[in-house]
């Protein structure tokens, strides 16, 4: 299966670089359905440049909080300097909504770069 998501520009050079390999969603109906070795179609909000990319494993976690402790922040997208805090997630999502689905690491992959 094939899903499309869309990346801010940061998040998807991170991704398109290798460096991010992690990426964050909450664990809402539509990500419930992802599994491992689907393929998602990241499009750059940016740039409208497209990345493919596979769903190497599927991490779930109650929180931004518990899913920040078990991964290198490099690997979540910051750079080696930056100060990688779960509330920065708060932006896409808000606590109730972490509480009610909880959220999803989706360590991934790149297949293919496109234009």
């Amino acid at each position: 299966m094939k899903y499309n998501m869309k990346l801010n520009n940061d998040p998807f050079n991170r991704i398109k670089s290798g460096n991010k390999t992690i990426e964050m969603r909450l664990n809402d109906e539509k990500r419930q359905l992802l599994k491992e070795k689907d393929l998602i179609e990241f499009t750059n909000r940016t740039t409208s440049e497209t990345i493919l990319v596979e769903i190497v494993k599927l991490y779930k976690y109650a929180s931004f909080d518990e899913l920040y402790k078990h991964f290198d922040k490099v690997a979540l997208g910051y750079a080696e300097n930056d100060i990688a805090s779960p509330k920065d997630m708060e932006k896409y999502y808000s606590k109730e909504e972490q509480e009610q689905y909880g959220v999803l690491g989706i360590k991934i992959r790149m297949v293919e770069e496109r234009n």
